[in-house]
């Protein structure tokens, strides 16, 4: 029995190779039915990819109806700029109405108009009127009648004045003069008002530029337009700024400082014989140039009114002109007939041509400053101590030890008039307006006195104004380039340096600076257009300030 079992039974290689053989059959039919599932899949997706086109196809021809029919009945909100369109489209544009507005004012719900509404009503006002007419405020303020503001108070706001003795102003006359200020102080955004013109940005710019190049390059005219703002009484503003000499200091006494017409140079002379120039800016003031006079001490230094010299004289019986052009020293030998030991003290005419030595025994020299030479004399019958020029150089005035102003004409070198310094012993002191008719005489007794011209010659003696801030001797007056500055200084008493506004004739308070940073001032000098004042002093400082009224140096 165990035979017959052991013969019939399978061996385990065939067992094996028969399960192989049922597991690949078994594999073939799998693959089969997965095939047969796969494809069923991939045609029902494709069943449903193409109801989903159809279905955007469709929204998107409901989505071209709609904005179709929306801009037929709204315009053409939708439509954006294309450039090559299709015909259909074209059609589809054409069929809309050109007269449609793009937005429309709806009235049915309020019939009263907001602000501005009536502006948009298209028909019943013309461009023009819309464009002349004046826009109301969206919202004013009912307080700013009520409030009052004192603008006197506030040193910001002194500037808002319109007269010298205004300091209470309503709300509204504030807030208009804050505008007001504004727009003068900031005159570029013209971009912000609704009426400003738009700038036509087109191809012949460059050509309209350079024409207005050429008509600037035509003209010697002020390219800036000059400031005409009064200035007003009280406190002066005003910044000290960088020494002027800071990159030279003087080792002496400075007894000379004076801006060239240009406003950027300015020379500074004293004791140390030496003449520096400096490039004025404020910030770094640099040194330019330095001249060593190894035999003059300098007690004067003078730009000629033309710019092209500077005339320097010290306690010697000669003095120096320095050519600005061609950077050369000459010199202006003793006058010819005169035995002057000193030609310390000058002044130059405003044309250039005359410089007038202040000489012995109540003598005036008169020197050309072209040949050096000395072309006439004035004789004053006290000693002479002070003199000025009138605006065009023609007449000259004097004064000296008898207490008396000599008034002299240059053409025919003679004296048409002369007049008594109210309360005055020696004169020490006198300066021209540039401006106007005024002119201020000093004393050794402190007190300045200006007079108006046309007055003193027609026979009244009492001055405009007798100014008795100073209580030692006046040893210079100065106005400004607009005669609304008057400075007067001694030099023997410290910090003795007082600005005068001339319309009032009232001290500004707030000067001299009470740090005492003055010392003793020698000499000082207004820039041209008044931005700028330099202050020399016993200690070799040219002291710079900024003068905030003016916007030009």
């Amino acid at each position: 029995m165990m035979s017959l079992i052991s013969q019939n039974a399978p061996n385990k290689d065939q067992v094996k190779k028969k399960k192989k053989k049922d597991n690949k059959d078994e594999g073939k039919e799998a693959v089969e039915d997965g095939n047969e599932l796969n494809v069923d899949a991939i045609r029902i997706q494709k069943r449903k990819r193409g109801l989903k086109e159809n279905e955007d196809l469709t929204e998107i021809e409901q989505e071209k109806e709609m904005n179709k029919l929306e801009n037929f009945l709204f315009g053409s909100l939708y439509t954006p700029v294309e450039f090559g369109r299709n015909d259909d489209h074209e059609e589809a544009i054409s069929e809309v109405d050109n007269t449609s507005a793009l937005f429309f004012t709806d009235r049915s719900g309020n019939s009263v108009l907001p602000l501005y509404e009536e502006d948009m009503e298209s028909g019943e006002e013309s461009s023009d009127e819309v464009e002349n007419k004046p826009r109301k405020p969206v919202w004013t303020d009912e307080e700013e009648e009520k409030t009052n503001i004192n603008i006197a108070k506030v040193n910001n706001l002194r500037k808002l004045r319109k007269e010298e003795d205004e300091s209470v102003i309503s709300g509204s006359a504030y807030v208009s003069r804050l505008r007001a200020q504004h727009t003068r102080m900031n005159p570029c955004t013209d971009w912000a008002r609704p009426d400003a013109q738009l700038r036509d940005y087109s191809s012949n710019e460059e050509n309209s530029d350079e024409e207005n190049y050429n008509d600037i390059l035509k003209t010697n005219e002020d390219l800036v337009v000059k400031r005409g703002v009064k200035l007003l009484p009280g406190l002066l503003e005003y910044s000290r700024l960088v020494d002027a000499n800071v990159k030279d200091p003087s080792n002496g006494p400075v007894n000379s400082v004076q801006f060239h017409k240009n406003a950027q140079l300015l020379l500074v002379g004293g004791l140390d014989r030496t003449l520096r120039f400096f490039q004025v800016d404020g910030k770094k003031n640099d040194k330019i140039q330095s001249i060593f006079l190894e035999d003059c001490p300098i007690r004067k230094a003078s730009f000629l009114p033309d710019g092209s010299r500077v005339i320097i004289s010290g306690r010697r019986q000669f003095a120096y002109s320095f050519d600005l052009v061609n950077a050369r020293v000459d010199k202006i030998s003793p006058l010819s007939g005169r035995d002057e030991k000193s030609l310390e003290a000058f002044e130059v005419s405003p044309d250039s041509s005359t410089i007038a030595f202040l000489g012995n025994e109540g003598y005036i020299l008169l020197v050309s400053s072209k040949t050096k030479e000395l072309i006439g004399t004035l004789k004053m019958n006290g000693t002479v101590r002070s003199l000025a020029f009138n605006n065009d150089g023609s007449q000259l005035l004097s004064s000296g030890g008898d207490g008396q102003i000599y008034n002299w004409d240059l053409r025919t070198r003679s004296c048409f008039y002369v007049g008594v310094d109210e309360g005055c012993i020696n004169g020490t002191a006198l300066c021209t307006s540039p401006v106007g008719n005024l002119f201020a005489a000093g004393s050794d007794s402190g007190i300045v006195n200006v007079y108006d011209r046309d007055e003193f010659l027609g026979g009244k003696r009492k001055p405009l104004k007798a100014i008795e801030n100073l209580t030692t001797r006046v040893d210079f007056v100065k106005f400004n380039h607009d005669a609304q500055i008057l400075a007067i200084s001694s030099s023997m008493k410290k910090n003795s340096l007082k600005l005068i506004h001339v319309p009032s004739f009232n001290v500004f308070s707030n000067w001299p600076p009470s740090n005492r940073a003055l010392q003793y001032p020698s000499c000082m000098d207004f820039s041209p257009h008044g931005g700028f004042m330099a202050l020399g002093n016993s200690a070799g400082q040219v002291l710079l300030y900024k003068l905030h009224h003016y916007n030009q140096a």
